[in-house]
């Protein structure tokens, strides 16, 4: 062998001599002679280093892989004599081989019996077995094989063919036949023998009785030699918790319903006899946390068992196994209330399927709602935060319980939908002893209350958004749960989780207030104060910020008598601070918004007279629109390109501060009835010097765009004097990302005003299309990702443009254009259709044709359309979907395939016999089709409606890139 080549596979070797090495391998696989090379290096025990030893039992991986099937008889002979005889010196050598070298021989073993079990290799398991008295690392590497070989026949989560599926059940078949009973001996000899001296490999022995005991005869381990040797092993510190695995294999094993009944119980008798269940006090917690996984498969085996009899009518065994169930439920409600979650964790599945098991019984005993309440209460106190729970640095052990609570929320959710009334009253009852008394208890109770309440906005249903409406008793105890919250005062708790969380029910439950508004100041006061947006938390300050807002738009129409009194506490939250004072203000730049849009709010439906409105709404813009002023000249004069853009940030966030304030107005009537309209388009004249900044240009305009996608909609036509000069300004030294951004204004502006806007957009569309095709032609670094998504983008963007002046019919803005610019557009939508990849795409273009041959098409049609059709779109409905990129397997695909033939039926109902006879005697001549499909298909077009044509063209698609 190379030894040169083989330093390369040292922890330390460079570069080049890992390159080597690589080659070397692939090398020495491809050769006929490569593995006998390494076979003669493993069977000879040449070298020490693992890392060659593991090289070569990579070649001869993929020598058995490759070629070994079809191998000459004394190659197969000398590759399994390289592997009995490397397993022979394992027994004599002093030093034990690593994990990995061991279970890749394993591997290789297994291979050999997938393909020599058998026929070319009967006495596999017996050749094995003889080595089992040659001490423990013959052992080791006979439990590592069984191992791998049921890792690739067995193991359920590893995707087999169908043909390997039949191979494995084959090769099974063989082992229950011809080897199972000597291998079931074995492992209890093994088990005996080492329980004392070898507990690794009686751990292993154990993990292998589990995964064969799936599919072997139970009985040769549900027996009391075995059953015994288990028991024993559960006492045995270091071997009970491979020994609970065991039994949780045995008890998982598919069988009859019955039969399974009676193996569960028998195995859960014993261990409850033998004092295994429940488990002691003084248990090691990761025992118990094997336990409770056991008992998990215990009840959930049981329930499966359960649902087979009863879909199978066998009532007297059903009830027995259902009893079997509930009699274990003491043991699930043990281990589900355990104060270590991950034990708590492994028997959800349990309470899930015991769940469901009660969903599907009609009339319950009084028992069964017994445990339901029993259950829910369990559930209910692990939810508590433990109060080493650190709120403020979330770590590993924050978000597994975060992830537990999950989890308890569907056992929760589900309860809940299996006896609403139950879980309330039980809520009820939790959360008012816990509101009235919050003073006295621990911050965790505290929270836990307020959270049970919050969670019955999401367990029960709501009726029509209100959930105080509810029917059969169940608003009325909701009320009283927020009415106590309310009076409680638990708002103001010292733990600022519990405050938080107060919030957030509040915000959840705002429709309360439209029915009993006498609580709207108390919770005012308390969003307003040091408990809420002046909470001495950021955390708090920054969700309550939101929350304020959506409690602000939810009780707008009720707040008139504390309007004035509302903006006057939060001016000082309004404040937008300049960038160099260093002053920290309470509210970061994005919690401002939400308080900027609270504030419109107020204004927009408080019950002041049009002139008041219109004052207070000039006093809430003028800071914004000072801050802009001020800021820009700064700008202007600056040279520092950090203060740049820090001025700039500023400056975006005015904008935005004006712009959010908007989202009072929903439609532009309701901007002319307060009278604000001139407060926001004096703003706007301002707000449009932004875009003629020679600095940070990408932040300012596009603070500008969204400011002015706001007044499209809040300003009507009183908005189109100030478009002009914002498109032109918009469209300079743009890159893909500004167009991008900018194209959805256009959009706006055209389904907005329509014909309106016609004469503007048909003088700005040449300019807008000629700027895209420019920056759509500049060269991209291939490897600047982001810069050739930026140009997919844009392409997009483009069609959709065009796609809205179809779509709003207003497609004599591309009429118009110089015919040449018309047709150079036109081309741009056929060339999508036919050359890009990008069937979202194509789909959009096949509508714009569609759309442009309703409104040009025919007798009456636009002069020369008619010629271009049949020239270009007419061959681009067949040459898009007969490329072979073109997929009818996507769907996608088939979308666009839907939109061409709707486009070719659009084209028949304008055109008619001159379509089909263009067809007939120009364009299908000139595709490899045949007449009869060609002529079939005139007739498909002629005589089909839509939809059967849009299914018989994909037909003819399919059938026609075939031929």
């Amino acid at each position: 062998m190379d030894e040169q080549a083989l330093q390369g596979l040292g922890p330390y070797a460079d570069a080049a001599g890992q390159q080597r090495a690589v080659a070397y391998f692939e090398q020495l696989k491809q050769s006929d002679e490569g593995w006998k090379l390494c076979a003669e290096a493993v069977m000879q025990g040449m070298y020490e280093s693992d890392h060659i030893k593991f090289f070569c039992f990579q070649v001869l991986e993929h020598f058995i892989n490759t070629r070994y099937h079809t191998a000459a008889p004394t190659d197969q002979q000398m590759l399994k004599q390289t592997l009995m005889q490397w397993l022979q010196m394992q027994t004599i050598s002093g030093q034990e081989e690593k994990n990995f070298i061991r279970n890749k021989a394993a591997q290789l073993f297994s291979l050999l019996f997938i393909y020599d079990f058998p026929h070319r290799w009967p006495l596999f398991f017996q050749d094995l077995l003889q080595f089992l008295s040659l001490g423990p690392p013959a052992v080791d590497i006979y439990l590592r094989i069984l191992m791998a070989i049921d890792t690739e026949v067995v193991d359920r989560e590893i995707v087999h063919t169908p043909q390997e599926a039949q191979r494995n059940t084959l090769l099974k078949d063989a082992m229950r036949e011809r080897c199972v009973g000597d291998l079931v001996n074995s492992w209890y000899e093994i088990l005996k023998n080492y329980e004392s001296s070898n507990p690794e490999l009686t751990c292993l022995c154990l993990e292998v009785v589990g995964l064969y005991v799936s599919w072997i005869d139970i009985n040769l381990i549900a027996n009391d030699k075995y059953v015994s040797m288990l028991l024993r092993f559960m006492s045995i510190d270091v071997l009970r918790e491979s020994a609970c695995d065991c039994f949780h294999e045995i008890i998982s094993k598919g069988m009859d319903p019955v039969a399974k009944t009676e193996l569960i119980e028998s195995v859960t008798k014993v261990l409850q006899e033998s004092g295994v269940l429940p488990p002691k006090e003084d248990d090691d917690v990761d025992f118990i946390a094997k336990l409770s996984r056991l008992t998990n498969g215990i009840g959930s085996n049981l329930i499966i068992s359960w649902q087979k009899l009863v879909k199978s009518r066998n009532s007297s065994n059903a009830a027995k196994t259902l009893q079997a169930v509930e009699s274990k439920l003491p043991l699930l409600f043990q281990f589900l209330g355990h104060e270590d979650d991950d034990i708590s964790l492994a028997v959800t599945g349990f309470a899930h399927d015991y769940i469901g098991v009660l969903k599907q019984i009609n009339t319950k005993t009084e028992q069964q709602t017994n445990n339901m309440e029993t259950l829910l209460y369990v559930v209910i106190g692990k939810f508590r935060y433990d109060e080493s729970y650190n709120f403020d640095s979330q770590g590993e052990d924050e978000i597994m319980f975060l992830d537990y609570r999950r989890q308890l929320k569907v056992l929760f959710d589900n309860l809940t939908q299996l006896n609403q009334m139950m879980v309330l009253r039980v809520v009820h009852r939790v959360t008012t002893d816990a509101f009235r008394q919050w003073k006295t208890l621990k911050f965790t109770e505290a929270e836990l209350a307020v959270r049970l309440f919050y969670m019955m906005g999401e367990a029960i249903p709501i009726n029509q958004g209100n959930h105080f409406t509810a029917d059969g008793g169940k608003g009325e105890i909701m009320k009283d749960m927020m009415r106590t919250l309310v009076s409680s005062g638990i708002v103001g708790h010292s733990h600022w989780a519990v405050t938080l969380q107060c919030f957030e029910t509040i915000a959840r439950y705002d429709r309360f207030f439209t029915m009993e508004p006498q609580h709207i100041p108390e919770i005012l006061m308390a969003f307003l104060d040091e408990r809420g947006l002046r909470h001495r938390h950021p955390t708090v300050r920054s969700r309550v910020a939101y929350l304020f807002g959506r409690y602000i738009k939810s009780v707008k129409t009720l707040l008139h008598a504390y309007s004035e009194e509302i903006l006057k506490r939060i001016q000082d939250l309004l404040v937008i601070a300049p960038p160099e004072n260093g002053h920290q203000l309470a509210l970061t730049s994005d919690d401002q918004l939400f308080m900027f849009e609270a504030a419109g709010n107020i204004i927009v439906y408080s019950n002041y007279e049009p002139q008041k409105k219109q004052f207070l709404m000039k006093n809430l813009l003028a800071p914004t629109i000072d801050k802009f002023t001020t800021m820009y000249e700064k700008l202007l004069n600056e040279t520092d390109e950090n203060q740049q853009a820090a001025y700039a940030e500023i400056i975006n966030q005015a904008i935005s501060y004006a712009s959010r304030t908007s989202k009072a107005f929903h439609t532009q009537q309701t901007i002319k009835q307060t009278g604000c309209q001139a407060c926001y388009t004096e703003a706007l004249e301002v707000f449009l010097r932004a875009l003629n900044t020679p600095y940070q240009h990408q932040v300012l305009h596009s603070a500008v765009r969204q400011y002015l996608h706001r007044m499209i909609v809040c300003l009507d036509q009183s908005i189109l004097p100030y478009v002009p000069i914002a498109v032109e300004h918009l469209l300079k030294k743009c890159d893909a990302r500004d167009l991008h951004e900018f194209l959805p204004l256009i959009n706006q502006i055209i389904s907005k005003f329509k014909k309106t806007i016609v004469p503007f957009i048909q003088e700005v569309f040449m300019p807008i299309v000629t700027t895209i095709f420019n920056v759509l032609q500049q060269p991209v670094d291939s490897l600047d990702t982001q810069a050739t998504r930026d140009k997919q983008m844009l392409q997009r963007s483009y069609f959709q443009f065009l796609q809205t002046i179809t779509m709003n019919d207003v497609t004599e803005v591309i009429a118009n254009q110089e015919a040449q610019n018309c047709k150079q557009v036109l081309l741009t939508i056929i060339q999508a259709v036919v050359d890009v990849n990008d069937p979202v795409m194509q789909k959009t273009c096949f509508n714009i044709l569609k759309r442009l041959v309703e409104a040009w098409g025919g007798k009456n049609g636009l002069p020369g359309f008619s010629d271009f059709m049949y020239e270009y779109i007419v061959p681009a409905c067949f040459m898009a979907p007969l490329k072979q990129t073109f997929d009818l397997g996507d769907a996608q695909t088939v979308l666009a395939l839907g939109e061409d033939s709707s486009l070719l039926r659009t084209i028949y109902s304008k055109e008619e016999q001159n379509l089909t006879s263009f067809l007939q005697q120009k364009y299908f001549p000139s595709l490899p089709l045949g007449a009869e499909p060609a002529q079939a298909f005139c007739r498909a077009i002629q005589d089909m409606d839509n939809k059967t044509f849009k299914n018989y063209f994909k037909m003819f698609v399919d059938s026609a890139k075939k031929t």
